[in-house]
């Protein structure tokens, strides 16, 4: 289980409690939202984590700054999910030497193209040791999810269909596709998000792929929690347990 969460919500200093908590109680992989104004496959709950966020003044380099010596008690992976402005105001080899020299081990930066990657930010992405993951939906053609799967290192992120994030989704009507995915010869595992909200999304997605990736409920089980650690244990448990 990959659970999303927001950097820098629903405090400031938040960051490092909520990814203890969510290492504690299950989570075997965490993918730390850097948030940002614009957020084109984020849905409302995620938008509004993000711009709470921004408020409390997170930004890319105070992150950086959080995540300083978190291999101490963080020991799942974590990669950091972002879009490419923020990253290339910051400067594109600065934050990836950075990431690496905290401990981050790979990047979800939707909105970086394949060429670019090939050409120009692949190369920097490698050379500092971090993996990279590309998604796919159920438009992709069979061409390309077999080029972002030659590309990604780590695993492939199959949001469950072509909307924002937190929709609701009936798993099962995606079942083509994931059948689909499920008999290609792929290198890496493949992950569900988008629409995993409890344990029957869970288990389906699960049933179909290696893991499921959860975001929005998760975050929308934090909103209104004066107890990070509580909150989070009674989530994940309703998902596993």
């Amino acid at each position: 289980m990959n659970v999303y969460c927001t950097a820098g919500y629903p405090q400031l200093d938040s960051t490092l409690e909520v990814m203890k908590a969510l290492q504690d109680n299950g989570a075997d992989m965490i993918e730390l939202g850097m948030p940002y104004s614009d957020p084109l496959a984020d849905g409302p709950v995620i938008q509004a984590s993000g711009g709470k966020a921004l408020e409390n003044g997170m930004t890319i380099a105070i992150l950086l700054r959080q995540l300083k010596g978190f291999r101490s008690a963080i020991n799942v992976p974590v990669l950091l999910m972002g879009y490419m402005n923020p990253v290339l105001q910051y400067g594109f080899e600065k934050f990836c030497a950075e990431a690496s020299a905290v401990g981050v081990d790979g990047l979800i930066l939707p909105d970086l193209p394949i060429y670019e990657f090939e050409t120009e930010y692949g190369p920097v992405i490698k050379k500092y040791g971090l993996d990279f993951v590309f998604l796919v939906t159920p438009e992709t053609s069979p061409e390309r999810i077999g080029k972002v799967d030659s590309l990604s290192t780590g695993f492939l992120y199959a949001v469950s269909s072509s909307s924002t994030t937190g929709k609701d989704k009936n798993m099962d009507d995606q079942r083509a596709y994931f059948e689909r995915l499920q008999k290609m010869p792929l290198g890496n595992p493949v992950l569900v998000g988008f629409g995993i909200k409890d344990k029957p999304t869970f288990e389906t997605a699960c049933r179909y792929a290696n893991g499921a990736i959860i975001g929005t409920a998760y975050i929308r089980a934090l909103e209104n929690a004066g107890d990070v650690a509580g909150a989070t244990k009674g989530f994940l448990d309703m998902i596993l347990k």
